[in-house]
């Protein structure tokens, strides 16, 4: 991407109207929950994918169901039941008939996967065979059977939720499949005066209205943008020292990875860091990323990523308790090695 320096001024510009205009269109049904909105959207504008958590009736589903009303994409909804089978999500191949030809052949039906915003519900709720489904289209965008690759229109979403009190009946997700996530994002309760607010939008008639904001050529151009963004190679070294502080045993890890993490982060966080410090910069307009662009996405991007080990769990903690020791313990800044 070769702009000048007055070009780039213009792209962020517009990279921040445009994400503004989309916070406040999905802020005219979902109360609150300001940070979690921005991420959501931060993913979308990197072209990644988000894992929704949190007890019933927080707004997960609402919140993706919104996100499809505002952007110009093809929406598709799959309830995750442990009855659901691969070829429900993908398509199968049927046997047609023609008469006129008296023969039968094989015709695909697609599956509810070829869409552009794909809303997994409860997606810890069906077998690892059927969460499996997932992990060639979220990877590589594509889709396998019958061994002939059907390709998915882009840009490609899968926004799953999950509840994570309700155990009977449920599966957890493999790492594999967590790995590909691009945040991992806590949806917690709503406060007094958002409560307040959620109630007069839902108990006295009002409906709101929202507007469709942007199309899938106008998400890829921002995505493109992203990825041009610039990046010094010190912001960068520190994002890599971050994932690397995971890695028990490692030459950056701390007291706190050794003694209680059984694996850390793969190469992936890395790359989700980065791409999500960039948003939070073009989001405030400027043209580089810094050390706290970095920081600011550390949790929604690793949470998932790494793994407590048994006296990790024993001792009550969660993944976000180790990766805040290991943000305070990490320097911004380190002497180049001669």
């Amino acid at each position: 991407m070769d702009m000048d320096s007055k070009q780039i001024e213009r792209a962020c510009a517009e990279f921040r109207e445009r994400f503004d205009r989309l916070t406040a269109e999905v802020g005219k049904v979902i109360v609150g929950h300001q940070r979690l909105v921005e991420d959501t959207l931060t993913a979308v504008f990197c072209g990644g994918h988000v894992l929704l958590e949190g007890v019933p009736g927080l707004g997960k589903t609402l919140l993706v169901r919104t996100l499809g009303s505002v952007l110009t994409l093809k929406f598709n909804r799959i309830q995750f039941t442990p009855d659901l089978m691969p070829a429900d999500i993908l398509g199968t191949n049927l046997v047609m008939e023609d008469p006129a030809e008296r023969k039968r052949y094989f015709q695909f039906q697609y599956g509810p996967i070829f869409a552009q915003i794909l809303l997994a519900d409860e997606i810890n709720r069906a077998t690892p065979k059927t969460q499996s489904a997932l992990l060639e289209a979220m990877q590589e965008r594509c889709v396998t059977v019958s061994g002939k690759t059907y390709r998915l229109e882009e840009p490609f979403f899968v926004l799953a939720t999950q509840n994570p009190i309700e155990q009977e009946g449920t599966y957890p997700l493999p790492e594999a499949q967590l790995d590909r996530f691009f945040f991992k994002l806590l949806v917690s309760y709503s406060q007094r005066q958002e409560l307040a607010q959620i109630l007069d939008r839902t108990t006295t008639g009002f409906t709101p209205v929202v507007e469709q904001v942007l199309d899938g050529p106008e998400i890829l151009e921002c995505q493109n943008l992203v990825r041009h963004l610039v990046i010094a190679p010190h912001v960068a070294d520190y994002a890599i020292r971050l994932v690397l502080a995971t890695h028990p045993k490692g030459e950056f890890a701390g007291e706190p990875t050794n003694r209680f993490v059984r694996w850390g982060a793969s190469p992936r966080a890395a790359q989700t860091l980065v791409l999500g410090a960039k948003v939070r910069a073009l989001r405030d307009q400027r043209y580089h990323v810094g050390f706290k662009d970095i920081a600011d996405v550390y949790l929604p991007a690793l949470r998932h990523r790494i793994q407590l080990n048994f006296e990790g769990e024993a001792e009550g903690l969660t993944t976000d308790d180790i990766l805040r020791k290991v943000l305070e313990q990490v320097p911004t800044q380190v002497q180049a090695v001669a």
